[in-house]
């Protein structure tokens, strides 16, 4: 059992990843400013510091008072549109606060850090499913600082043996039976389907549906949060050993938007309204991780693969929290 400083512990996967954590045994302590978090989001069982990334004594001061023996890295900022309307923000936040995190590991004696990445890494690849040895070409200044901040890992480990998993994947979904997806600027599909479902909003928009895919609409990778955290915590088992990195997908042929709209009609029993509109810029048909290099080596095996566990479970957290964190 560990002592792991979860960053982002307030945000979506975060919470998820910390009761996991907790539920194997290990102590938790959740360090997050509340900026995007929810403090109802804090697993009770863990120990919260509010804080932020780039107050180097508070940091260092957590590290330190907790004997934090590994890090699991959830905090930054991810909204693409943003991330090119304010590059400044997302190297700001994503990068020079994750150095500062860095720095303090060193100066406390943490060498181990499980990073969450993001396949937006890839940019728009040539071929699918992407597999870790695909080249690195963000389109986006989300992308560009997850990478820039795993490059700095890597020289991390070469000059002062800090160990690193870097886990990069797309579409996180779902939700435990105590945690689920609630933000203020909401832009993932199934919870702003499910939104449309229960009146929080008048539609469903769909950007373009004339694709190359099987009924025109993207096809992406959807991870239930509980298999992605557990890769999370897999990943820690390696670091006494070596670094890696693994890309994190949802197996098959991914799903497309009209079949996650369908599967969640199926699951509420209802109609949900749709609205097709015109196309987005840089939009890539497909975007499928592959998953074979972390199942080979650390035996990762998804236990909510299915779209329907995924919707149902969104759907169940949802219904029991119709306005999130809020009631």
């Amino acid at each position: 059992m560990m002592r792991i400083l979860v960053t982002g512990g307030a945000g979506y996967i975060g919470s998820v990843v910390t009761e996991e954590l907790l539920n194997d045994g290990h102590e938790v302590i959740v360090y997050d400013s509340l900026y995007k978090g929810h403090r109802g989001a804090v697993d009770p069982r863990a120990h919260f510091v509010q804080a932020d990334l780039n107050n180097s004594e508070q940091l260092r001061a957590a590290l330190a008072e907790h004997q934090i023996e590994a890090v699991i890295h959830m905090a930054a900022d991810s909204l693409v549109g943003e991330s090119v309307e304010q590059p400044a923000k997302y190297y700001r936040n994503n990068v020079v606060a994750g150095l500062n995190l860095l720095d303090a590991m060193r100066e406390c004696g943490v060498s181990k850090l499980v990073f969450s990445s993001t396949a937006a890494t890839y940019g728009e690849p040539e071929k699918q499913p992407i597999e870790e040895t695909d080249p690195t070409n963000p389109t986006n200044p989300y992308g560009a600082t997850k990478l820039a901040f795993e490059r700095a890992l890597h020289w991390y480990e070469n000059a002062y043996g800090l160990r690193y998993a870097s886990l990069r994947y797309f579409n996180a979904a779902g939700a435990s039976k105590q945690f689920g997806e609630w933000h203020d600027t909401e832009t993932h599909l199934i919870p702003l389907v499910l939104h449309a479902a229960n009146g929080l909003r008048a539609d469903v928009q769909i950007f373009g549906d004339d694709y190359p895919t099987r009924d025109g609409t993207c096809v992406r990778d959807y991870i239930h949060i509980i298999d992605l955290a557990r890769a999370h915590i897999l990943a820690l088992d390696i670091l006494d050993e070596r670094s890696a990195i693994y890309n994190l997908g949802c197996g098959g042929d991914g799903y497309s938007v009209k079949e996650v709209i369908d599967v969640a009609r199926e699951v509420i029993g209802s109609e949900i309204a749709i609205r097709i509109v015109p196309r987005r810029a840089g939009d890539p048909s497909v975007l499928i991780a592959s998953s074979a290099k972390i199942k080979g080596e650390l035996g990762w095996q998804p236990k909510f693969q299915d779209l329907r566990l995924i919707v149902q479970s969104a759907w169940d957290w949802l219904t029991r929290h119709p306005r999130g964190y809020s009631t």
